[in-house]
């Protein structure tokens, strides 16, 4: 009876989430345009829902491309932090905004193409999740929208030196 009753409440639960995120404009935005509702890997889905606006994004000026991306980061600090204090649990997995700009900034100057943009994703993907050091640290000590922003764009970080390293040492 006590797993029925946790499955109905978690359907509830998960109902009013929805809702919220289709309804709140900051949700919307921190829930990645709702691709963190996903039950099966959110980060992976929030990066994946970055792609097509990186594809319009890839013709603009490095210029242009950079202070769009700087104003997605700032604004993703704020909106990250203002859904997280609101749900009251840090870090929640299905706030994605991170990933968005994390993909962002991994395709910042980068090679244009699919192959690259899949290169990126994957390379972006492995830094996010392995974490390896200052990013797990990170994770774990920096505080509200800032923190859930910052571990991402280090893992991005990680991806674009990578990234910028198979195209200069394979492709250059």
């Amino acid at each position: 009876m006590f797993i029925l009753k946790s499955l109905l409440r978690g359907k509830a639960m998960q109902k009013a989430l929805v809702k919220k995120v289709f309804s709140n404009p900051i949700y919307f935005i921190a829930f990645g345009f709702g691709s963190g509702l996903s039950p099966f890997a959110p980060g992976t889905c929030g990066t994946l829902a970055a792609i097509p606006l990186y594809y319009f994004m890839q013709s603009l000026s490095l210029v242009n491309y950079s202070l769009i991306l700087l104003l997605a980061i700032l604004i993703g600090i704020w909106v990250c932090d203002v859904t997280e204090r609101d749900m009251g649990i840090h870090d929640y997995s299905g706030i994605v905004w991170d990933e968005v700009c994390g993909f962002g900034l991994t395709m910042w100057a980068a090679p244009k193409g699919w192959l690259w943009i899949a290169i990126g994703f994957f390379l972006f993907r492995l830094f996010d999740i392995v974490k390896p050091w200052p990013i797990a640290w990170m994770d774990r000590k920096l505080p509200r929208g800032f923190g859930v922003m910052v571990d991402d764009l280090m893992a991005a970080v990680y991806a674009w030196i990578a990234l910028h390293g198979i195209s200069y040492f394979f492709f250059y």
